[in-house]
């Protein structure tokens, strides 16, 4: 009897723990969907017809021989300015706008960027939803984070494991622990970002 009274606690403590697993799970994938790099799509005539160029990145000379008059934003909140680095006449939209009115209208768009979340400008991280667990020589972070954002598994360079261990143990220090005895990388919108990482006291 106490042996079954035994194994049923264990199974009840075996389903909980999967359940706890499976909700960080649908957290992580939940947060993971919110985050979106900013992008968007010009055209040179209005109701988005005509040449159009898809911009994913900030762009301190576009080079355009033609002036911009619609412009489908997929995310993110961009800056259109009519000289190159920014200068000039410029404005911010947030939204799909079929007709560029008011300073820009039918004028060259020589500069473009996102802005907004970051003191002006984009955090090109994914919010972290960081879970944690904490033993006596251990910690185990599902994502680990700079601030509220996610590391990058590699700051330069291709992703590599190699590089991914040097961030995860650098990152691991910063905490206060020796080094990762553990690392993961994980794809968020075509960037690397470190998982799943074992920061621990000794022996790694």
């Amino acid at each position: 009897m106490k042996t079954a009274y035994r194994l049923s606690i264990l199974a009840a403590a075996a389903a909980s723990i999967g359940a706890g697993f499976l909700a960080t799970s649908n957290a992580q994938t939940v947060e993971t969907e919110r985050y979106r790099p900013p992008e968007a799509t010009i055209y040179r005539d209005a109701a988005y017809k005509g040449p159009a160029v898809f911009i994913g990145e900030e762009k301190p000379n576009l080079g355009l021989a033609w002036p911009v008059n619609s412009v489908r934003v997929a995310s993110g909140r961009w800056e259109l300015c009519e000289k190159t680095r920014y200068r000039g006449n410029c404005r911010t939209i947030d939204r799909d706008t079929p007709m560029l009115g008011n300073i820009l209208r039918g004028i060259t768009i020589q500069s473009i960027r996102p802005v907004g979340n970051n003191g002006g400008g984009w955090n090109q991280q994914p919010p972290a939803n960081d879970q944690v667990a904490r033993g006596n020589f251990a910690e185990f972070h599902t994502q680990p984070s700079q601030g509220r954002y996610r590391v990058l598994a590699c700051t330069s360079g291709s992703s590599t494991a190699n590089c991914a261990a040097r961030t995860a143990d650098t990152w691991c220090r910063s905490i206060g622990w020796n080094g990762s005895a553990r690392e993961h990388m994980e794809t968020v919108s075509g960037r690397e970002y470190l998982a799943d990482v074992l920061c621990v006291r000794s022996g790694y």
